[in-house]
């Protein structure tokens, strides 16, 4: 078949390769000069299975409203006169309940599990270079309650098949010794062994550069206008320059934008742009920098050496499609920093700062499959985790796509 894949970061990238890995012929248009420009571009650097707990959770609620109104709190929501906005809101609420918790963990380790087999698979095969480090994440806390609710949650996660072994604080300390100097004591963590960590934009950008030689079109700085259709299937992808492109099936891997390409065509998605934060620090004294991925789960922020870079990342900020970075938000991470490793020496005037908009559902599980349009499929709503499920749900759409019975039960993410 022909397909269009709308939208070039680490999804529709992905996306991409298992399509003609299939032997489809596959366009791919997107509106910035390269592939992962936009929300894939400076992440985290995690492939972590680990990280499935959703946002949505029983102690969500209680946090939310701790945390309102403080501008560098790890989640912060401005009330807007946005429907959109409220209706997400009110069905992050319903996702907080502990069966529906529980479900979404499930569904969330399924795909990435599944992905972090292909994404190994990926590197091995077409021999990317990344800055990959196969050293685990390791989730440390310096609150002995969240290290208490880190237990049962990484029983939970065992009990579904990722390895996250709960941890003492010296375990801690000889798993990632850049902790021993943090001002705020580790009382205790996890360590899952099989995650990894890298530079997300690079993997993304050589995966695209093998897909071209598999035969992939990319069609870069190209803006979409809007997609057209007869109420049955889609007739067109409209693009800026007046050009239609047409297609046996149209795959729409937009990200947080998806909504808004969707909403005339009468497809509504629960998609809401969840604004994360990132800075990326030079290393100058490599030696004291941490190897290890870290999460901290207190600050709600990941830590990931990329080379000769120490990448912080984190925050989520419920403000629309607003991409301007505040320094009120970046404060924090680097505040986080100077706490837990302060014997790193850098200059904060050659640190580079970065927001980007996260694809949120309200329970954190994506939306992959078709529509009620025949012939237009979604890969999208992946929220922090778009590099950990990216090649699962890849495969997963192609899966779909061509008829072929998936590696595990796809209807927790039919849109």
């Amino acid at each position: 078949m022909r397909i269009v894949v709308l939208g070039a970061g680490l999804i529709g990238v992905s996306s991409a390769w298992f399509l003609a890995e299939d032997g489809h012929e596959v366009i791919v248009v997107d509106r910035q000069p390269g592939p992962a420009r936009e929300t894939s571009f400076a992440n985290g650097g995690q492939i972590s299975t680990s990280h499935a707990e959703p946002w949505a959770n029983p102690g969500a609620p209680l946090k939310a409203l701790k945390w309102m109104g403080r501008e560098d709190s790890p989640l912060l929501w401005r009330l807007r006169a946005d429907p959109a906005q409220w209706a997400w809101g009110l069905r992050f609420l319903m996702e907080c309940c502990p069966q529906r918790t529980r479900a979404n963990i499930q569904a969330i380790l399924a795909l990435a599990l599944d992905s972090r087999i292909r994404v190994k698979a990926l590197r091995h095969e077409l021999g990317l270079e990344y800055a990959c480090l196969e050293r685990g994440i390791l989730h440390y806390y310096t609150d002995p309650a969240e290290f208490e609710h880190a237990i049962p949650q990484a029983a939970l996660m065992r009990e579904f098949g990722c390895e996250r072994v709960v941890k003492t604080a010296a375990e801690c300390l000889a798993i990632e010794p850049a902790l021993t100097n943090s001002r705020a004591p580790i009382v205790g963590g996890t360590f899952t062994a099989g995650d990894e960590s890298g530079d997300a934009q690079r993997f993304c950008s050589e995966l695209a550069e093998r897909a071209v030689q598999r035969g992939v079109v990319f069609r870069y700085d190209t803006p979409l206008t809007g997609l057209t259709s007869d109420g049955m299937v889609v007739r067109g992808v409209h693009l800026a320059s007046g050009e239609v492109l047409t297609a046996d099936a149209v795959v729409v891997a937009l990200g947080s934008y998806t909504p808004r390409y969707l909403a005339p065509l009468g497809i509504a998605v629960p998609v809401y742009p969840a604004k994360g934060y990132s800075i990326s620090i030079p290393l100058d004294d490599a030696v004291s920098a941490p190897t290890v991925s870290l999460t901290d789960d207190g600050a709600k922020i990941v830590i990931s050496r990329l080379g000769q870079r120490l990448r912080v990342a984190g925050t989520a900020e419920f403000a629309g499609y607003d991409t301007r970075i505040a320094p009120q938000r970046i404060a924090p991470l680097l505040r986080r920093v100077r706490e837990v490793f302060p014997q790193l020496d850098f200059d904060e005037n050659t640190i580079e700062p970065w927001t980007g908009l996260r694809p949120a559902t309200p329970g954190n599980v994506p939306l992959i499959g078709r529509t009620r349009l025949k012939n237009l499929y979604l890969n999208t709503g992946h929220g922090t985790l778009g590099w950990t499920m990216a090649a699962g749900s890849g495969r997963l759409l192609a899966d779909l796509l061509s008829g072929r019975p998936p590696a595990f039960d796809p209807s927790p993410y039919q849109p």
